[in-house]
């Protein structure tokens, strides 16, 4: 039986872990050839790996003279996640008020139970999400920057975190196409009436 290959994921926390550990700035050659043996990692991914870290900001790089060099340290990661848990914060806040918006017109248009039903539901699953959300801002007060482990279970959570927003923004989307059918009105008019942005969509 071939030995299972290590995911994506995996390859992105164990070169992370490397970098933490070593405390230092590499070049790419360097990490291809110390990645393979300390962190399992085969050379060839070395790069792709690298270059995903750089894009989400949690490796650093720059160009000096001829070479270009990286870096990582517990501190980057923390601040990132920091501006991403920011920045689902600002998401629930606008969710919760276009919420309230259809939640008065339903209420107004005095329509049956199953209106009664979708409402309640999307409230519940704000409202968990709003628990959720607390627990991982204490989790990233309590944080060290010198845990490691501590800290990869928290991208783990976070991204739960953001999976799950998600399902509560399909909600909101419902119900905004239950009410452009129910009452016919056009989308762009339902934005305006209930504040809509048109960058409000889904957490990458």
């Amino acid at each position: 039986m071939s030995k299972k290959g290590v995911s994506a994921e995996e390859k992105r926390t164990r070169m992370l872990q490397l970098f933490y550990e070593k405390g230092e700035c590499f070049q790419l050659k360097e990490l291809e050839k110390i990645a393979p043996k300390e962190k399992g990692i085969v050379a060839n991914s070395v790069k792709e790996v690298i270059q995903k870290l750089v894009e989400d900001g949690l490796v650093d790089t720059d160009k000096i003279g001829t070479s270009v060099y990286f870096w990582a340290f517990p501190s980057k990661a923390v601040n990132s996640r920091k501006h991403q848990l920011e920045d689902l914060q600002n998401k629930y806040a606008e969710s919760m008020k276009k919420l309230r918006m259809i939640e008065k017109t339903v209420e107004e248009s005095k329509e049956n139970d199953d209106v009664e039903e979708k409402r309640n539901s999307i409230l519940e699953e704000i409202n968990d999400k709003e628990l959720e959300l607390n627990v991982l801002k204490q989790e990233l007060r309590q944080y060290q920057e010198n845990d490691p482990q501590k800290f990869e279970a928290l991208i783990q959570k976070s991204e739960e975190l953001k999976e799950a927003a998600n399902r509560w923004t399909d909600n909101v989307f419902a119900v905004k196409s239950w009410c452009k059918k129910k009452f016919n009105i056009e989308d762009n008019v339902l934005n305006k009436q209930f504040g809509i942005p048109e960058e409000f969509d889904y957490i990458e």
